[in-house]
């Protein structure tokens, strides 16, 4: 199965746990995105787009944060199937804390995504208050799991390699595998 990692504005540096990762596991992937600082929701659709052309349906989405929503607005107008996503601290669009820079992206759709899901959420997010980041798990059909108090779930989060979230994707491939 491959892994397909989605940081969020401003990229996953060394120490965030997407990048611990990827240095753990050969079957990980970051989809690299035009203008990290400057996102513009179309252009990350599109490499989104390219990056599950190239690795098929057998393929599990690890998003953080502005690519959480990425995930929803790509789900929504593609056509292409993959197997899960794991959603990892979504952020409110409409909040105050949303970054301006950000374009396209407060649209969020909030139907139910066509693959097995997981969002993973803390009680102190800046960027989006635990009842949001539950709205949206139950709008996309997704399982939900409170980590309890740890900020965005970042590299200032101080997760290292963050073993705890690498099991609820690991439960994720278990449930997204064939016959489950």
């Amino acid at each position: 199965m491959q892994v397909l990692t989605l940081p969020g504005i401003g990229n996953s540096g060394p120490d965030h746990w997407q990048s611990h990762w990827e240095q753990l596991n050969k079957n990980h992937t970051r989809v690299n995105q035009l203008n990290w600082d400057n996102p513009h929701c179309t252009e990350w659709i599109a490499a989104l787009e390219q990056s599950v052309k190239r690795c098929g349906s057998n393929t599990i989405l690890v998003a953080h944060s502005l690519a959480c929503l990425l995930v929803a607005h790509w789900a929504a107008k593609t056509n292409l199937r993959i197997k899960a996503a794991l959603l990892v601290a979504v952020p409110n669009p409409t909040s105050a804390t949303f970054p301006i820079q950000a374009v396209g992206f407060t649209s969020l759709p909030m139907q139910r995504l066509p693959f097995k899901s997981t969002v993973i959420a803390s009680n102190n997010d800046p960027y989006a208050g635990i009842a949001y980041a539950e709205e949206c798990a139950s709008a996309w059909g997704s399982n939900f799991v409170n980590i309890g108090d740890a900020g965005h779930i970042n590299s200032a989060s101080g997760l290292g390699a963050w073993p705890e979230g690498y099991k609820h994707l690991q439960r994720l491939q278990d449930l997204s595998a064939p016959n489950k």
